[in-house]
């Protein structure tokens, strides 16, 4: 019974403190306020990925956004990106 309580105790604490996290994050990213808001969101959905299945997807299609951009970005040939996976770097 101990142990059962620990473990809702622990996923609350996850819980509350990643979305304490995003919503500093989405503070954060308003333009004219400063700080590192994107990658304040970006954390707090890598800890909310551990409990919820939305936080996984959002956290999968910013990888894929950011891997697009970094392409476009270096002005790469040939992209990292097939079929919404993201591939290694040769």
């Amino acid at each position: 019974m101990i142990v059962k309580t620990l473990k809702i105790a622990k996923r609350l604490i996850t819980v509350v403190f990643g979305f304490t996290l995003l919503i500093i994050g989405i503070l954060l990213a308003i333009p004219g306020v400063p700080g590192p808001g994107i990658l304040v969101v970006w954390g707090s959905l890598a800890i909310l990925a551990a409990e919820f299945l939305w936080a996984r997807r959002l956290l999968k299609k910013f990888q894929i956004q950011g891997a697009r951009m970094r392409d476009f970005i270096l002005r790469r040939n040939k992209p990292c990106i097939s079929q919404g996976k993201i591939l290694q770097d040769p």
